[in-house]
């Protein structure tokens, strides 16, 4: 019987292999910031949950960080953007987003957000 997998399904590693080899600037950025617990939080890259790829999640809070670049400003990708949200809310994950620019200009306030919103999780 073959086993699907719902978090980190083993059968797309390469496709999120392939996601970090094409990481933007603010997603490196953002990770440089993210990883080795620098937050007191474990957070993975390109994590997959059903269908969707999540740029950063935290499994602990149940929380998944997208960046956004000028390609989620239209409107099929604002759709899909509004669906991954609906469907990651139905495992009771909460979903923060930032832009390319607020990382790349302001990296700072986005880390201080993460913080102050992961510590009003439970």
């Amino acid at each position: 019987m073959k086993r699907y997998f719902l978090f980190n399904n083993p059968g797309q590693k390469i496709k999120r292999r392939i996601q970090i080899a094409q990481s933007t600037s603010a997603e490196l950025i953002l990770w440089q910031r993210l990883k080795t617990k620098q937050l007191g939080l474990l957070f993975s890259r390109q994590y997959s949950i059903g269908p969707y790829f999540i740029d950063f999640y935290c499994p602990s809070k149940r929380l998944a960080i997208e960046i956004d670049g000028k390609i989620h400003q239209k409107n099929e990708a604002v759709e899909y953007d509004k669906n991954r949200t609906a469907y990651l809310s139905g495992f009771n994950i909460k979903t923060m987003r930032f832009q390319n620019e607020e990382i790349l200009n302001n990296i700072e306030v986005v880390i201080t957000e993460i913080i102050n919103f992961s510590h009003s999780l439970p």
